[in-house]
Formats: C-alpha cells, sequence, structure tokens
C-alpha cells in the first residue's frame, strides 16, 4: 500500500481516483503505524541522506531532497521499502550462514541448493527431513531477534513445486 497514489491505485484495480483515495484512507485509518512509519522514514531519510536495515547496511539516497517532484518520490519509495526489504534479505543470509554451518557440524549429508527471495531449497535425504525441518525452522525463526514472531512455512516433496 505504501508509496502508491490515488492514480496509481485506480489505474491497478480499475476504479475512480476517489474509490482509491477512499481505500488508502481507510487503510491509513486501520494501520495508522503504518502512515508513522512512512513519515517517520522519509523524515529521517531527508536528514540523514540515507535509510538503513535494523543490521546497519545503508542505502544513500542522494535525490531524497531533489526539487524534482518525481525524482523525489522515487526516493521516498525507495527509503520506505529498503529498510524492511533490506532487512528480510539480512535475515535470510543469517540463516543460510547458520543452517550450513549446522550441517557440517552434524555431518549431514543435506544440501542447500539454492535461495529465491524469502524461500531456501534444499537437497535432503529421507532419513534427515525431520532433522531438517528443526534446524532449518529454528534457524530461520531466530535469525534475528524481532519484537514480531516470524512464521516459517515449510514444505517437503521430490522438487520444489511439489514442496510448495
Amino acid at each position: 500500500m505504501y508509496g502508491i497514489g490515488p492514480f496509481g491505485l485506480a489505474n491497478r484495480l480499475e476504479i475512480s481516483q476517489g474509490e482509491a483515495r477512499e481505500i488508502i484512507a481507510t487503510y491509513f485509518e486501520r494501520f495508522p503505524r503504518v502512515k508513522q512509519y512512512i513519515t517517520t522514514t522519509i523524515d529521517l531519510a531527508r536528514r540523514r541522506g540515507y535509510v538503513a536495515t535494523l543490521c546497519g547496511r545503508r542505502r544513500y539516497l542522494p535525490d531524497i531532497n531533489s526539487r524534482n517532484q518525481n525524482v523525489r518520490g522515487n526516493a521516498e519509495r525507495q527509503a520506505i521499502n529498503m529498510p524492511v526489504q533490506g532487512t528480510a534479505a539480512d535475515m535470510i543470509k543469517t540463516a543460510m550462514i547458520r543452517i550450513d554451518a549446522a550441517i557440517r557440524n552434524r555431518n549431514l549429508r543435506s544440501r542447500m541448493l539454492l535461495q529465491v527471495h524469502d524461500e531456501l531449497v534444499f537437497e535432503v535425504p529421507q532419513a534427515e527431513i525431520e532433522a531438517m525441518r528443526e534446524l532449518v525452522t529454528s534457524t530461520m525463526q531466530n535469525a534475528m531477534a524481532l519484537v514480531v514472531p516470524v512464521k516459517v512455512d515449510l514444505g517437503v516433496g521430490a522438487n520444489w513445486l511439489e514442496a510448495h
């Protein structure tokens, strides 16, 4: 919802701009902390010139104070998105490192094959499925200390499609 205006939402949903404006207003009434996050994050980005993940990785935004509305708007959307998406990336990288170390330390035959966004794909012998289920779930849920719980869905199958 963040970063989209009445014009963009109206086009995507094929509704009037008035209806889109009402949807946006209702959303922010229902989730006022989202609006607070957006405002606070943009203000902080304007003052500092960058935003950061919870791990401290920074993204500099040289256009955040641009006089050009389109250029500034793009930088504002990046400012809002990066801390969330970047922190998610930090979390999965941390989990991957810890899972790999645990696999090696336990002398498991399982192998991490692929990362796709917030998903990990493993090749796991039948005898190690339960051990890996426990290891992967626990490690991903605890990759970072957060106030909110992290939900992990895990599937098993002969291939990635079947595991979904």
